[in-house]
């Protein structure tokens, strides 16, 4: 970008920037650049073959968790990048932004090498270099995300060569009276500093307790959906009364306090729904949406460390 137009662009970010500007407090919460060793090498464009030069892998990862961060299409997101300022500055005023062809792919590339691993256990581990791991315990809950169903009936198999926008492995559930159809999100959150430290995606009629993301040696959290199933770590799960078992008072009681320690937990699943509308995918496949689910949980962390900043925690 043109050193003039940069320069204007930044007087005119100045004036926004008094107003607040959140993406200026999170940039620079994470360290961007420790990624880019783990994703150079997904093309093969710097070979002797050459090719197309591939956007930068950094920018593209900022772009994830920005579409992330504000619910966006790819369609939206690339309009957004070349109009918002904030965006740019975030970005730090890229020579050129990449279409919504490029970012999908991106992903895309990412879903299909498996790279999105690395790069949440790189957040982990800079988590952990911020005096941030976990010491309290965890709290492990789900939550469903919901697709289109299409318009096909629930039993007929969508098959590989189906074009509508029916989801190929969501599937239906019910929980009380409401049926739900798409994914489930289950996520492992800190009690003390409120951050998602681990998640997994599954379709939405895989039972919560059939996913432990517990490790030895640490106290879960869990509610009665987990009753009777061992976790890896020590299990703090709830009770809950079974025919001719009603729960004694001291099971009622342990019940409180465990409630207690779990409430923080829905802090995260009502941000990701209502703050960055993640609630509903409408990617086709658990794999796609697991990476999604992955971005976002990378931007409800930069969401979570602007409010421990604030406090002083960090």
């Amino acid at each position: 970008m043109d050193s003039f137009i940069i320069f204007a662009l930044r007087k005119k970010y100045e004036s926004l920037e008094k107003l607040g500007d959140p993406l200026s407090d999170i940039g620079c919460l994470l360290d961007w650049e420790r990624f880019r060793p783990f994703l150079s090498d997904m093309y093969d464009n710097k070979s002797e073959r050459g090719g197309r030069p591939n956007f930068d892998e950094v920018l593209m990862i900022e772009v994830l968790v920005l579409g992330q961060w504000y619910g966006l299409t790819d369609k939206a997101l690339e309009r957004e990048i070349s109009d918002k300022v904030s965006f740019m500055n975030f970005l730090e005023y890229p020579e050129k932004a990449p279409d919504s062809s490029t970012i999908w792919l991106f992903r895309e590339r990412l879903t299909e090498t498996g790279k999105y691993n690395i790069v949440w256990d790189e957040v982990n581990r800079q988590l952990d270099s911020l005096g941030l791991v976990i010491k309290q315990g965890t709290i492990q809950d789900a939550t469903f995300i919901t697709a289109d169903p299409g318009h096909a009936k629930a039993d007929k198999p969508r098959g590989d060569e189906a074009k509508t926008r029916r989801s190929k492995d969501g599937t239906w559930t019910m929980k009380g009276s409401k049926s739900s159809f798409g994914y489930k999100l289950h996520s492992k959150v800190d009690t003390e500093f409120g951050l998602i430290r681990n998640l997994e995606t599954t379709t939405a009629s895989l039972h919560d307790s059939q996913v432990d993301l517990s490790e030895e040696g640490e106290v879960v959290y869990r509610d009665k959906g987990y009753f009777g199933v061992e976790a890896k770590g020590y299990s703090a799960t709830m009770n809950r009364s079974t025919r001719g078992h009603p729960l004694d008072i001291w099971n009622e009681m342990r019940n409180k306090r465990i409630g207690k320690k779990r409430a923080p937990g829905e802090r995260h699943c009502a941000v990701i729904k209502r703050v960055f509308k993640a609630a509903h995918v409408m990617v086709t496949t658990v794999a796609r949406v697991h990476v999604k689910m992955v971005f976002t949980a990378i931007a409800f962390n930069l969401y979570q460390l602007r409010t421990l900043k604030k406090q002083k925690v960090i």
